[in-house]
């Protein structure tokens, strides 16, 4: 089945084809048809099948007849991220290339008045986030009242990040007669509820098991101690044929730090998370693209939406405590029939768990790299700790013989210690007395005598003891009038 049977015009067609692409993966063949009789849709597949164009290709279908008005979009496609946002928007413009549709873009980090120039021309397609566009919307400089389609894709991760409360907020902005597209990249209990509020007896597309990794991923495992994983992850690098690959962090302070290493050992890289501005998370991106740096590290922030033309390899260089991440994160590479390989990097106790839900969640396990250290990870950890206490006892033993004190018996030991004690009661009774001892401090160093101001209380005398009776000592701030 090739496009144009799908009911597409022949310049979405003839656009389709120019990209190299000849028949429509399984969520277009199914999505596309649907979507131009006008149903709303509650589709699910597994990332990187090609689900941005099976709504993207029907849009530009349906509104090439029509035109926009000011401030006045006609269709709205809310994304979770920027890079998602900015991800659909290049599809857009590459699928419309036959068509004069207009498209904006807005996302946070980028210049309000670029944005408001585009909105006042007129868009058919305005691709955004939930908070700027609601910041748009507050402004004066958006209605909404003309929107006739609205998509929310990866609505899982909007639920995962909290944007639901805006998405209800802007549905509400909309006319209630419109067609909702409602992608997800799970069909999950809480996501179904979620999208009662949003669709109208939808057309149900789901193409792939839940949470299914593609068959085009090779996947390996690796164990190693927590100090040993950027040594394991450089080892990957110079033994695997890696042409780019995206290394995934759990933490951003991890990602800069990464970074740094892998430079130091002469490792092209370069970072993306979310603490990074716009303008410098484009850069970033830009440069990966265009193959300057073969390296991206980055948050999960960056798991969806990310399509890299022929990305060879993911490094997971933390486990994901989120088994779902996983199946995101890997799946930025073996898109669109294409081979790739992913490689997950554990070492704690906390990601044998992890990786028990990954594999939970997949459905099979996942095989250790062909590395004989990565096989026995805890032996490896637990024989330094002995090889260390050996060596201490050894040390305290050579000590013990080596000193003079070995020489010593029991009772010569006592009488030494009789010897201590006396000397230590002789030195009190000499500062009891007054001696000059009162005046030299621990290191044999005399000091001066210490002085009281005028009105001031004597300082305390050294005593033992741990009541106020046993002490003689009455604390200053009871004898104050």
């Amino acid at each position: 089945m090739n496009f144009s049977e799908l009911g597409l015009c022949q310049e979405l067609s003839q656009a389709v084809a120019d990209l190299g692409y000849t028949e429509p993966t399984p969520i277009q063949e199914k999505s596309i048809p649907y979507v131009l009789m006008g149903r709303d849709i509650l589709g699910s597949a597994q990332t990187g099948t090609g689900k941005t164009a099976s709504f993207t290709l029907p849009m530009i279908e349906i509104l090439a007849a029509g035109r926009a008005k000011a401030r006045l979009p006609r269709s709205l496609i809310l994304a979770p991220t920027r890079e998602l946002a900015a991800q659909v928007a290049d599809s857009f413009e590459k699928f419309s290339t036959y068509h004069k549709l207009s498209m904006a873009l807005l996302i946070g980090g980028v210049s309000f008045a670029d944005q408001n120039a585009a909105l006042s021309k007129g868009v058919d397609v305005l691709i955004a986030t939930p908070g700027r566009l609601l910041d748009h919307f507050e402004r004066g400089k958006v209605l909404l009242t003309d929107v006739k389609i609205l998509v929310i894709d990866e609505a899982d991760r909007m639920l995962d990040m909290g944007f639901i409360p805006d998405v209800e907020r802007i549905v509400g902005l909309l006319p209630p007669l419109r067609q909702t597209l409602f992608f997800s990249a799970t069909l999950s209990d809480d996501i179904k509820k979620l999208s009662d509020k949003f669709v109208s007896n939808p057309k149900v597309i789901e193409v792939a098991p839940p949470a299914s990794t593609a068959d085009t991923v090779a996947q390996h495992l690796v164990w190693t101690s927590p100090k040993g994983k950027r040594e394991a992850l450089r080892g990957l690098l110079r033994s695997e044929d890696v042409k780019n690959a995206v290394i995934f962090c759990n933490r951003k302070r991890d990602i800069s730090t990464l970074v740094t290493s892998l430079k130091r050992h002469d490792f092209g890289a370069v970072a993306l998370h979310g603490d990074m501005t716009q303008s410098a998370r484009l850069d970033a991106l830009q440069k990966f693209k265009d193959g300057e740096v073969p390296l991206m590290i980055a948050s999960d922030v960056a798991a969806r939406g990310l399509d890299i033309a022929g990305l060879s390899h993911v490094f997971n260089f933390d486990v994901p405590g989120n088994a779902e991440d996983y199946v995101h994160r890997i799946g930025r590479t073996g898109r669109a029939g294409k081979s790739g390989r992913a490689f997950t990097i554990a070492a704690s106790e906390d990601d044998k768990k992890y990786v028990g839900a990954i594999e939970k969640l997949i459905g099979k396990p996942i095989p250790l790299a062909g590395d004989a250290r990565s096989e026995a990870p805890q032996d490896a950890s637990e024989a330094k700790p002995a090889s260390r206490s050996k060596k201490k006892k050894a040390g305290s033993r050579r000590t013990e013989a080596d000193s003079p004190e070995s020489g010593k018996t029991e009772s010569g030991r006592k009488d030494a210690s009789k010897t201590e004690s006396a000397s230590r009661n002789e030195s009190g009774s000499r500062n009891e007395s007054g001696g000059n001892d009162d005046n030299r401090s621990r290191g044999g160093r005399s000091r001066r005598k210490q002085e009281n101001a005028p009105g001031e209380l004597p300082a305390p005398p050294e005593c033992k003891g741990d009541t106020l009776q046993d002490t003689g000592h009455v604390p200053a701030f009871l004898l104050r009038s």
